[in-house]
């Protein structure tokens, strides 16, 4: 069984959140535990301030629950029928749970009817990294001067652009982004859409709302993170007054974590005798 063993000092963290230009209240809502290595993003919608209800719902049940499945040490092992390892169902388990207390609080709270919202977070462990996401939160990986989107946005514009009807620079320029086809909070289940991912030493990885990536084109985002790298804190400050001078439409967040080291499971004695033999 992995040993918990705190992240802080090998995954260098940031996060910002910012109500935007145009709009009255902030519905994102973010979450960084650097001693886990979790980091969550939540973009909130619905009336009377129940998108930040919304949010807000989202990353407190993701972190409450992860780190309870991390302290409990239920941290190692593999799923054979997904081929995913046990961060990674943790943080997909902890995602439908969210959406459950979600929907169930849209359905009883009459001032919360109608809420919900998107979600990614990412999970480091042994030298990978789990991402799971709902909705049009994005996370992007900088590895070196190259920067990818790792999530595909679960979105009617996408859908679009999968069929062929747009292409990728098209769907940058389209006026309607925002309908997303997945979200926290709509129906009493929510599909998480999970990945895995090796991590080397010095990828940043960029987990954003919709205000950033609508905003800021993504060569924008690289050559922001390649200037100012060498300092998250003022990466995220650039990107977020980025967003604003562009017309700061949306709320606009934005976390960052960079791997400064590797950081493989602490094993046990047994696991250790158990690997000579295997």
């Amino acid at each position: 069984m992995g040993r918990y063993v705190s992240l802080r000092n090998r995954v260098q963290a940031v996060g910002l959140t910012d109500t935007g230009k145009v709009r009255e209240h902030n519905e994102d809502s973010i979450s960084l535990d650097g001693d886990i290595g979790l980091f969550v993003l939540a973009d909130g919608m619905g009336g009377y301030n129940a998108g930040e209800v919304a949010s807000g719902i989202a990353v407190k049940t993701i972190t409450n629950l992860v780190r309870e499945a991390y302290l409990a040490q239920e941290l190692d092992g593999s799923d054979k029928a997904t081929g995913l390892h046990r961060p990674s169902i943790i943080l997909r388990d902890a995602i439908a749970r969210a959406n459950k207390i979600i929907h169930q609080t849209s359905k009883t709270q009459t001032q919360c009817e109608g809420m919900g919202t998107t979600v990614v977070a990412a999970l480091f462990y042994d030298n990978r990294i789990s991402i799971a996401h709902v909705g049009d939160s994005r996370l992007y990986r900088q590895r070196g001067s190259q920067i990818a989107q790792v999530t595909m946005d679960h979105s009617l514009l996408q859908e679009l652009v999968d069929r062929g009807f747009y292409s990728p620079e098209e769907a940058q320029r389209a006026a309607n982004k925002n309908y997303v086809t997945r979200a926290l909070g709509v129906e009493p289940q929510v599909e998480v859409e999970v990945q895995e991912h090796p991590v080397d030493k010095g990828d940043i990885f960029i987990l954003c709302s919709d205000g950033l990536s609508d905003m800021v084109e993504d060569e924008d985002i690289r050559l922001t993170i390649s200037t100012f790298g060498a300092n998250l804190d003022t990466v995220a400050k650039q990107l977020i007054q980025l967003a604003n001078e562009n017309g700061g439409r949306d709320n606009v967040s934005v976390v960052l974590a960079q791997a400064n080291e590797a950081f493989p499971a602490s094993r046990g004695v047994m696991d250790k005798l158990l690997g000579w033999f295997s």
